[in-house]
């Protein structure tokens, strides 16, 4: 079973951007009642009956049973009754809310995250299941057609692939608009690429965005540095005025569009070097980073601005469209280890920018040697023979 998702410009009239604001404000309702009644729960049971706080506690039945999401989706069934707001949104929409919200959890238990919080504002809203014909072209445009909101006009920018299904769509608010997320499901079987052609191994870094095990190395752009300043003349315009006045809301609404473009310029140069490298190269090999330690060091601002991890998503994602071979390394060591020659070298200092191997005499940027290493331990790891590199200078 094959999956896409394709992302497409919404042209809503004012009528229907009022209809999808307000959607977003009930399911903001809707996921933060749900999680203060989750909330509400865990404390009421933190500690004993005869320890509780002198000053407050939250005191909840015994016999209550712990909020999931299949009670609180029977909740909400009995609250529509009473509450004719919660029956404006589709059924649906406010189900994948609380899914939501149990995902929460469930991240939180099996992978560490945090504890999850209350939304100011909801960004987006699901719709799991759709008809057939959801998307329709006629008097010459394409219409998304969205269960109890109607046509909606959309701009069609790349057609849908032949043999795909929309099977759900997620309709998304940002500063530049809505947009609509279209999930595609075609009943394929796609064999994974196997390694094959030639392979080039690559090191991620701040000095040079990425080199090569070729000997090529790509600058870093600085998106967000090269963009702050801009970003710090509408902010301190913002600080001047009145909170919640017209020109206040024109300022943060030039703020969140100037991020967004931020964004879509660093996504835009992942996307163009994801390509760049599946033009030299059928087999990828990276290092498996651990990009939390990284984004919380001294450098996190560069870290983060070079966006990493979304990086290595959109490679993995670009490797698997061109049919090209993609997989991570372990990452410790690469920097210290001779490609020619496997010797320890002990750099100790990130200024020795030059790879010199004390045994072999084997020279060259320390950032290429290191995506050299990377290169034969992917190698190792598929069973292939490993390549060696130039002779020593």
């Amino acid at each position: 079973m094959l999956n896409l998702t394709y992302e497409y410009k919404l042209i809503p009239t004012d009528a229907q951007r009022e209809t999808f604001d307000y959607w977003l404000e009930i399911c903001r309702k809707v996921y933060n009642y749900a999680l203060r009644e989750r909330k509400d729960w865990v404390n009421s049971r933190k500690c004993d009956a005869n320890s509780c706080s002198i000053r407050q506690e939250y005191i909840i039945s015994v016999d209550t049973p712990r909020p999931t999401f299949a009670r609180q989706c029977f909740t909400l069934a009995q609250a529509k009754k009473s509450i004719s707001e919660l029956k404006i949104p589709h059924t649906h929409v406010l189900q994948q809310v609380l899914r939501q919200l149990e995902a929460a959890f469930v991240a939180m238990w099996e992978r560490g995250h945090g504890f999850p919080r209350f939304k100011k504002r909801m960004r987006s809203f699901v719709f799991p299941q759709l008809n057939q014909e959801s998307v329709k072209c006629f008097d010459g445009a394409d219409w998304v057609n969205l269960p109890k909101i109607g046509l909606v006009k959309m701009h069609l920018s790349r057609p849908i692939p032949q043999g795909f299904e929309v099977k759900q769509i997620r309709v998304v608010r940002r500063a530049s608009g809505y947009y609509a997320m279209l999930t595609l499901q075609c009943d394929v079987e796609v064999p994974q690429a196997s390694p094959s052609g030639h392979g080039v191994g690559i090191d991620l870094g701040l000095e040079h965005f990425l080199a090569t095990s070729d000997g090529e190395l790509i600058d870093r752009p600085r998106f967000f540095v090269d963009g702050q300043s801009k970003l710090k003349s509408l902010q301190r315009q913002l600080k001047r005025k009145k909170k919640g006045s017209r020109k206040f809301r024109q300022l943060h609404h030039q703020i969140a569009k100037h991020h967004e473009y931020i964004s879509n310029s660093r996504k835009d140069f992942h996307f163009k070097t994801a390509h760049h490298l599946c033009d030299r190269a059928q087999t990828i090999f990276a290092e498996d980073l651990n990009l939390k330690a990284m984004s919380a060091g001294m450098l996190c601002k560069h870290t983060l601005d070079a966006g990493f991890g979304q990086f290595l998503s959109i490679l993995g994602h670009v490797c698997f469209q061109r049919g090209a071979y993609f997989a991570k390394v372990d990452p410790n060591g690469t920097t210290q280890e001779c490609p020619r020659c496997q010797t320890h070298t002990g750099k100790k200092l990130l200024s020795q920018r030059v790879h010199k191997c004390p045994e072999c005499g084997y020279e060259t940027n320390r950032d290429v040697a290191a995506a050299q290493v990377v290169l034969q331990r992917g190698y190792t790891a598929v069973g292939h023979i490993a390549v060696n590199f130039g002779e020593g200078k």
